[in-house]
């Protein structure tokens, strides 16, 4: 009788300890961080001619919740510093946005593409989520 009871305890305390570790585990996992996944590519010529169209691309989303997402491409080129060239209209998924313009002159222009969160259509404050590498062409 008593080597029963000395088996049934440590089977006992074995149970309680892995039951603890994963209810530990368990809290610990729960009480991470969470990081929303998302992104912004960028598609634009590596070369163009002086007067020809350049079509640069963009696309981004973002899984945060409670956000519409809107995209605008911004360029910097020939001493000026960053502007934007056009944005999307405010969408609850992924955003896109396309533009088309020439340069008059040779050089180098560089895009970049960055991605807003809004809380509603007309958002006055934006928050900015995520960006784009820098994409460079060169202007011949």
């Amino acid at each position: 009788m008593t080597r029963t009871k000395k088996t049934g305890l440590k089977t006992r305390g074995g149970r309680v300890a892995v039951i603890g570790a994963l209810g530990l585990a368990s809290v610990a996992l729960a009480a991470g961080p969470a990081f929303a996944k998302g992104g912004v590519d960028i598609t634009a010529p590596r070369t163009a001619q002086v007067g020809k169209t350049i079509t640069v691309t963009a696309q981004g989303g973002d899984d945060s919740a409670g956000y519409l997402h809107q995209l605008c491409l911004e360029e910097k080129g020939f001493g000026e510093g960053w502007h934007q060239e056009n944005c999307s209209a405010a969408v609850e998924g992924d955003a896109r946005v396309t533009a088309h313009g020439t340069s008059a002159r040779r050089g180098n222009l560089q895009f970049r593409a960055v991605l807003y969160g809004l809380t509603s259509p007309h958002d006055q404050n934006p928050v900015r989520l995520h960006a784009s590498d820098v994409v460079t062409v060169h202007v011949r």
